[in-house]
């Protein structure tokens, strides 16, 4: 037996948003007596019906993502949510990952631009520099409330 076969399956449930959507914690829970490790997607509408999304952490956010979204380009379910969460006044907090070149593209400043002014919150800039780690955790910074 190799580690990879002891490592528990993962399933990802889908959630739309039909009126028995909020029912899907029942699946959840049978997958994990079942040793599933579970992984839950849903469409902006459903998180609404049975999530109380307090933030939002979007890492590490590429060059397309962050134009997409200022543009209200929602074509994927990520940007989509992003631009769902927005209009919902969720706390946002962003920590990007973008080339030096890609960043001075006058299209992805105006984009910074937009999005603060929605709100949206960034952390310093990743640029992948020799040494340089990405920190995860800073994203959280961004958006716990103060005093917490």
């Amino acid at each position: 037996m190799t580690e990879r076969d002891q490592i528990p399956p993962f399933l990802y449930v889908v959630v739309c948003a039909a009126g028995i959507a909020a029912g899907v914690g029942k699946l959840i829970t049978a997958a994990q007596e079942r040793e599933w490790h579970v992984g839950v997607i849903a469409t902006p509408t459903a998180m609404n019906g049975f999530f109380d999304t307090a933030a939002v952490v979007v890492a590490p956010a590429t060059f397309n993502t962050i134009n997409k979204w200022a543009a209200g380009i929602a074509d994927t379910l990520a940007v989509g949510t992003l631009c769902e969460v927005v209009g919902r006044g969720v706390p946002v907090g962003v920590l990007t990952c973008v080339s030096d070149d890609l960043a001075r593209h006058p299209a992805y400043q105006d984009s910074l631009i937009r999005l603060r002014g929605m709100g949206v919150r960034f952390g310093y800039p990743y640029q992948g520099a020799e040494g340089e780690e990405f920190e995860w955790e800073r994203a959280l910074d961004l958006v716990e409330p103060q005093g917490r």
